[in-house]
């Protein structure tokens, strides 16, 4: 009978359990039709946006570039970290702490041993791992529940307004790209300097385009607001990321909970039947006595 109780607590336990992941799954599906829909509108104006750069940086002749342009020796370096706050997502946080970890003590091995690699972490989970091994400049945790356009520019701006000062060489964003409801991929992306067109085909302007008042002004008024896009949407992508690979996440969990609770429901049955049996034999052995 001790058995019996035993298997019937681990069976309410795990129907709990199950109800528990049941339930974050659907929260998460919920979430992720949301800030799915939110990704795929954003995607087309980015790639639009860099598409305009990449043509106006082809045909810029003029003698005073961006300084945003300026690719330079990476002495000072600031990498933006993408995690989420809460588990329970799989591997989502893992992988983005074992490539950033890999990223400064591999690329920026020299920047780290001289105390100028600085990390700025979206996400409390990337923070509280991270911060016990390389100093962590800035830290928002507020704007994955709620991105805000305005409070994400501000950073890109401080950003970019380091960069031109010779405060930070260089900028990488490492967050997991938004590929579909179970793939997301890690990326590194190398957000400053930006990067010019290399190729000819990149390089190509329709010859039919005025550009006024010159290529060199639009670039001056665009690039700010292509990286306050960029860092937008990276934030809105690793969103769409962390609740697709909780869904998938709690939907794993939901499945072996219910194998779990089969074969527990099989175990008690036949417990419960070997139970009964000994009772019978154990009656009819009494009687056999009494008759005896």
């Amino acid at each position: 009978m001790g058995n019996l109780k035993e298997i019937r607590t681990r069976i309410t336990s795990i129907e709990s359990t199950q109800k528990i992941t049941s339930s974050m799954k659907l929260v998460s599906a919920a979430k992720l039709r949301r800030a799915q829909t939110a990704i795929q509108h954003l995607r087309p104006y980015s790639q639009k946006l860099n598409e305009i750069l990449n043509n106006l940086a082809g045909s810029n002749t003029g003698t005073e570039p961006s300084p945003l342009f300026e690719a330079r020796e990476a002495e000072k370096v600031v990498i933006v970290v993408i995690t989420s706050n809460k588990g329970l997502c799989g591997a989502f946080n893992s992988n983005i702490v074992k490539t950033v970890n890999h990223l400064v003590t591999e690329k920026y091995a020299e920047q780290h041993r001289a105390g100028n690699v600085q990390l700025i972490c979206f996400g409390k989970k990337g923070k509280e791992q991270l911060s016990k091994q390389f100093p962590v400049s800035f830290y928002n945790e507020k704007l994955l529940d709620n991105p805000d356009f305005t409070e994400i520019s501000a950073l890109a701006d401080d950003l970019m307004k380091r960069f031109v000062n010779h405060e930070v060489d260089k900028v990488d964003i490492v967050y997991n790209q938004f590929l579909n409801a179970a793939t997301q991929r890690v990326t590194i992306e190398e957000y400053l300097p930006v990067t010019p067109p290399e190729s000819d085909e990149e390089k190509k302007v329709n010859s039919d385009y005025i550009i006024e008042p010159s290529a060199d002004k639009l670039l001056m008024e665009l690039i700010p607001k292509i990286l306050r896009t960029q860092l937008y949407k990276t934030l809105s992508d690793s969103i769409a990321s962390e609740h697709g690979a909780r869904m998938i996440s709690m939907t794993k969990a939901t499945d072996n909970a219910t194998e779990i609770l089969r074969d527990l429901r099989l175990k008690y049955n036949n417990a419960r039947q070997s139970s009964i049996t000994n009772e019978l034999i154990e009656i009819v052995s009494g009687a056999n006595a009494l008759n005896g």
